[in-house]
């Protein structure tokens, strides 16, 4: 068993992070081994516990690629699932068959539930194992395995719940990037900023993913989107429970391999769907569980744009008609609303802007489960 242990080195100037990758002998407990170790950071103030990191692959149609992406996985991963997506290509029986990594676990789907089904059935299935941070990288081989732990780092910190890949930060690398797709991410990462509500993020439908477990088992996972709007509704929902996300710079990998979302057919899809997923976070942020000044400028500013609107182009058309100047009253009686109206939605937006999540809560959960730990001890004795 391969874990991760964190600590800050207090000895030197300025403290640094230190990451230990351990082999725990299979007999020994990650709490067991951790209470041998203590001693050997005792003068170092410990920031974080053993960390156990599975990487989830689903895989559908990636036959010639995935045996390559599981090669390039680092002894710092604890399990390895591949989830086979009901592959035409049967990508599941062809791993368990030339797959020698004792890591690995294959699971297969009886019917194909898409990349969020995939990546769903192996969440579900390193919670039960006990892993602490799940990666979830594609099988096609565009996302490189060398770069799991930048994306566990900022969890295993404390910075985040989640991270993500960002591959629009280098802005020579987005050269390689097929100009449509380009577009077609810049258009999605703003429906994505103002559904989600997560506005310091960008590129959503970047499948390099890491959470923490504790957060992780808080998803609904019956509710979230099992196609290729995945990405971006668990991004909606991590909002709704308050998680911190991070970006992660990372170039994208261009080869021979196919790629089954086209930009084109499912930019409708995704604007119908962010519509909803807004309007469902402003109710449960703004409406439900919190009140706030934002509260009352959402919908006091659409109601003076409507008015302001309506009046306006009801007045237009009529003084068209007829052939007549309109009035100067009537026009002050328009612009006055609309531009009140545009001023309420503006600090509404300044407002959510201003809301992204900032504390990991994972920290607190396990803090919480600690002195739960601590308690339950305490009346045994």
């Amino acid at each position: 068993m391969r874990v991760i242990y964190v600590y800050i080195h207090e000895k030197v100037t300025p403290p640094q992070l230190k990451i230990r990758t351990f082999e725990v002998p299979s007999a020994h407990s990650a709490e067991y081994y951790r209470s041998r170790t203590l001693g050997l950071v005792n003068t170092n103030k410990r920031t974080g516990v053993l960390q156990e990191i599975a990487v989830v692959i689903p895989t559908y149609k990636a036959r010639n690629h995935i045996l390559g992406v599981i090669d390039g996985i680092g002894s710092e991963v604890a399990r390895i699932y591949v989830v086979d997506d009901y592959c035409p290509d049967r990508s599941g029986d062809f791993v368990a068959a030339n797959c020698k990594d004792s890591r690995v676990s294959v699971i297969r789907h009886t019917e194909n539930q898409g990349v969020g089904g995939a990546v769903m059935t192996g969440y579900e299935a390193a919670i039960k194992h006990g892993m602490s941070i799940l990666v979830k990288i594609d099988s096609d081989g565009q996302m490189d395995p060398a770069l799991i732990m930048d994306f566990v780092i900022p969890i295993i910190s404390g910075e985040a719940d989640y991270t993500k890949g960002n591959r629009f930060f280098n802005l020579e690398r987005m050269r390689s990037m097929p100009k449509m797709r380009l577009f077609g991410n810049a258009v999605l990462s703003l429906m994505c900023k103002l559904s989600s509500g997560y506005w310091n993020l960008f590129d959503p439908t970047n499948g390099y993913t890491a959470i923490h477990a504790d957060v992780a088992s808080h998803l609904p996972f019956n509710k979230i989107s099992r196609r290729y709007f995945f990405e971006t509704d668990i991004l909606f929902r991590l909002n709704t429970l308050r998680a911190v996300v991070v970006d992660v710079p990372m170039d994208a990998k261009y080869g021979d391999e196919v790629s089954n979302l086209k930009i084109s057919k499912i930019i409708g899809e995704f604007f119908a769907k962010n519509i909803r997923n807004f309007s469902k976070r402003v109710f449960y942020n703004y409406y439900l569980r919190d009140m706030s000044l934002a509260s009352i400028e959402l919908p006091v500013g659409l109601v003076l744009l409507g008015f302001g609107s309506i009046y306006g182009g009801y007045h237009w058309m009529h003084s068209a008609q007829v052939g007549l100047s309109t009035p100067a009253g009537t026009v002050m009686l328009s612009a006055l609303p609309i531009l009140a109206g545009i001023q309420f939605l503006l600090g509404f937006i300044g407002y959510d802007v201003s809301s992204v999540p900032v504390r990991p809560i994972h920290m607190s959960t396990r803090k919480m489960r600690e002195r739960q730990s601590g308690e339950t001890n305490a009346k045994g004795r």
